[in-house]
Order: C-alpha cells, then structure tokens, then sequence
C-alpha cells in the first residue's frame, strides 16, 4: 500500500511540475503508442461501419451467376 502512495504522489508532482515524461524517449514512445492505439481505433471503427452498412444496404442479394463449362486447361500431370 505503500508503494501505491509513493508512485501517485510521483505522479501527481510530475502533474504539478507540467513534465509527465522523463526524457525525450519516453515522449516518443508515448506518441508511438497513441499512433498505435489510433490507428487499432479506426480501424475497428471502419470495421463496425463496414458491418452496419453492409446490412443495411445488402438487403437483396445479388443473383448469382450459372457457371457453365469449366474454363481453363486440364492438368494431364495430375493423372495417375
């Protein structure tokens, strides 16, 4: 418990003194880790939007094409 009041007065005095971050590293990396942590957000952010818009307005399938004859080359390698 004590080591609990000593880490929150360090951080609250930090607060105070306006230098959250040590070194200029620590700021780099606390930019990295927000970029990270923004781009995670969109992207499940896009992925949410994605899902609700596909629902809404695929409501009606499309048809889909009758195949026909395969097309390509048959691979007589594979024969036995």
């Amino acid at each position: 418990m004590e080591k609990l009041e000593v880490t929150a007065q360090e951080v609250l005095g930090r607060l105070k003194s306006r230098r959250l971050f040590q070194s200029e590293w620590d700021t780099a990396a606390f930019v990295v880790f927000l970029t990270f942590v923004g781009t995670v957000l969109f992207l499940l952010l896009l992925v949410i939007a994605h899902c609700c818009c596909h629902c809404c307005c695929c409501a009606h399938p499309k048809p889909r094409k009758v195949r026909g004859r395969p097309k390509g080359v048959d691979n007589l390698a594979l024969e036995p």
